[in-house]
C-alpha cells in the first residue's frame, strides 16, 4: 500500500455557547479546523483533523497546516502509511518542527492502518481499558456566579470534571475557584486552569490563598521554571500543559518532579504516534494524564476516545469530548458523550466517515502526476 494522495479541507466550527474565553483576554467564537486526508492506490482513505485554539495559544494557527501540507506531503508520495516510525521520521526530515502540520497525517495514517487490519486504532495503540473515558468540561472564564452556573448545568449533563480557566486578576480567580469548588460533589474533581495567565508571584498569592480548598492547578505561568517553582511552594496537585510540547520536555519535567498530571495534546506533540510514546513513559513514570487534543470535531474527538480508552484507567485523569463544544458535525461515527464519559468506537479505524456536505471543496491536494 502507497501514498498516492494527500488532500484537506478547511471546516469552520461555530460554538454552541457563542464564544469561548481563556487567559489574557484571549477568545475564539469559530474554530477554523483542517481534516486531512491520505489516499493509497488500494483505495483506501484515512482522515485526521487538526484545528489549533486560534493563533494565540501555541505557535500553531489554522492556515500553517493547509501551507505546512503543502510543502510537507511531496516528500510523503509513494511511502507506505502502514509504516508510522518510518514515516515519522522521514516527516520530521523534511519538514523542521511544526508537530501541528504533521499531526493531521499521522492520525489519517493511524486510520489507514485500522482500516486495513480490520482493526480500530484503540486496539492498535495497546487494548481497550474500562468501559468507558470520563471526560472534563472546560468551564469559559467569565465572572464567578456565572461560572458557578456553568458548572451546575454541566454537573446535570453528567459530567464530573471541571476545567476552571483562571489566569486573570488573581482576586477574581480566587473568587472564581471558591464559588466553584462550593459546588463540587464526592467524586467531582475541579482544575484552576490558568494557561500561563499569571505571573510567577501572582500565582503564589492564588495557590496560597486557596490553601483550604480541594483544587488542582494547571499551568499557572508561561515559563516551565516559574511554574516549577510555584510548584515547590504548594501542596495541590499539580497540571503542566503548554509547556510540555515534546518528549525531551516530558523527560525533564518527570525527573524535576514538576508535576502530578500532564495534558498531552495530539497535535502539539506531532501526531498519535509520538502521543503514544509519551502517553507510555507516563504510564511507565507512574504520571496521571489528561489526553485531548487543542480543538477540533468529530474527526479530533474520535482519536482522542482511541487513545485515552487504549490508555490503563489509573492512569488516565480525564479526557474531552471536542464535538460536543460545537455546532457543525464533520463525521459521521464519532463517539458522542454518555452521562459525562466517552467510548472509543469498535469498528476500524477511527470508525469515522467525513461529512462530504461539510467538508467542501479541497484547499490542499498534492497527488502522484
Amino acid at each position: 500500500m502507497k501514498i498516492t494522495r494527500i488532500f484537506a479541507h478547511r471546516v469552520e466550527l461555530p460554538l454552541r455557547e457563542g464564544s469561548y474565553h481563556w487567559a489574557g483576554g484571549k477568545s475564539v467564537s469559530v474554530f477554523d479546523s483542517t481534516v486531512v486526508g491520505v489516499e493509497t492506490d488500494s483505495g483506501l482513505i484515512g482522515y485526521g483533523e487538526v484545528c489549533p485554539l486560534g493563533p494565540f495559544y501555541l505557535p500553531a494557527y489554522a492556515e500553517g497546516v493547509r501551507a505546512g501540507l503543502r510543502e510537507l506531503a511531496p516528500h510523503l508520495l509513494g511511502l507506505s502509511p502502514l509504516d508510522l516510525a518510518m514515516l515519522n521520521e522521514r516527516m520530521d526530515a523534511a519538514l523542521k518542527g511544526h508537530p501541528y502540520v504533521k499531526s493531521g497525517i499521522d492520525m489519517a495514517c493511524w486510520d489507514l492502518l485500522g482500516k486495513a487490519s480490520g482493526l480500530p486504532v484503540c486496539t492498535l495503540l495497546g487494548g481497550r481499558f474500562g468501559e468507558a473515558v470520563i471526560l472534563y468540561r472546560a468551564i469559559s472564564q467569565r465572572d464567578p456566579d456565572a461560572m458557578a452556573a456553568n458548572v451546575r448545568e454541566y454537573q446535570q449533563a453528567g459530567y464530573t470534571r471541571f476545567q476552571l480557566k483562571v489566569g486573570g486578576d488573581p482576586t477574581t480567580d480566587i473568587a472564581r475557584i471558591r464559588s466553584v469548588a462550593q459546588l463540587m460533589r464526592p467524586g467531582d474533581r475541579l482544575v484552576a486552569d490558568a494557561n500561563t495567565g499569571w505571573t510567577q508571584h501572582e500565582a503564589q498569592c492564588v495557590v496560597r490563598a486557596v490553601a483550604d480548598v480541594d483544587v488542582y492547578i494547571e499551568q499557572p505561568c508561561l515559563e516551565y521554571e516559574q511554574c516549577l517553582a510555584v510548584r515547590r511552594n504548594t501542596s495541590h496537585p499539580f497540571v503542566l500543559d503548554e509547556v510540555i510540547d515534546s518528549l525531551s520536555m516530558l523527560r525533564r519535567a518527570t525527573n524535576d518532579l514538576a508535576m502530578d498530571v500532564v495534558n498531552l495534546k495530539i497535535s502539539k506533540l506531532g501526531g498519535l504516534t509520538k502521543t503514544r510514546i509519551a502517553r507510555d513513559w507516563c504510564v511507565a513514570m507512574g504520571i496521571a494524564m489528561t489526553l485531548e487534543d487543542s480543538w477540533g470535531g468529530d474527526i479530533t474527538t474520535a482519536a482522542i476516545a482511541h487513545l485515552a480508552h487504549s490508555t490503563p484507567e489509573r492512569y488516565r485523569f480525564t479526557s474531552t469530548d471536542f464535538n460536543s463544544y460545537v455546532t457543525v458535525s464533520n463525521a459521521t461515527g464519532a463517539p458522542q458523550r454518555e452521562d459525562g464519559c466517552l467510548r472509543a468506537g469498535e469498528l476500524p479505524g477511527l470508525g469515522i466517515t467525513p461529512r462530504e456536505e461539510v467538508l467542501g471543496d479541497r484547499v490542499v491536494d498534492v497527488f502522484q502526476r
